[in-house]
């Protein structure tokens, strides 16, 4: 197993003998560890601080960039829809990773699964309604604050 896999699993099994649950993350870029993470739900009552997420949130406040093209993501598990969405608003160019989301549905750890196969679905359909709500007339538009700021 590759030295940086390796240690995302090392990571995952020393968060599950602290309580937490079975996810290490490790980004790296030139063949170096820039920032490592772990699942700190169990810690924090953040359901945002998962593995990759803090590994990367570790790496832009270090590096003071936004943009993470030319990183690697290693990770214990397959990420979900939240990491692997914040993966591609990083730019991270490529991820590898050990159990599935299969695997993780197997463990008892099956939210996931569901929501990939949510996001599957059109927007009206998704278990979470989502309702698009205009301005009001005397209200500023920031989008528009914004494209004329650039």
């Amino acid at each position: 197993m590759d030295k940086f896999m390796e240690r995302a699993v090392e990571l995952a099994a020393e968060n599950v003998r602290e309580g937490g649950q079975p996810f290490g993350a490790v980004l790296v870029k030139d063949n170096h560890i820039i920032t490592e993470g772990v699942n700190e739900l169990h810690n924090k009552y953040d359901v945002s601080g998962h593995a990759e997420l803090l590994a990367i949130r570790r790496a832009q406040e270090k590096l003071q960039t936004n943009d993470l093209s030319g990183y690697t993501m290693y990770a214990s598990g397959e990420p979900c829809p939240m990491c692997l969405t914040s993966m591609y608003f990083a730019g991270i160019e490529k991820i590898y990773y050990c159990a599935s989301v299969e695997d993780a549905v197997e463990a008892g750890l099956g939210k996931s699964k569901d929501i990939y196969a949510d996001l599957q679905k059109t927007s009206e359909e998704r278990m979470l309604p989502m309702v698009q709500m205009s301005l009001e007339k005397n209200q500023e538009d920031p989008m528009k604050l914004w494209k004329e700021r650039r």
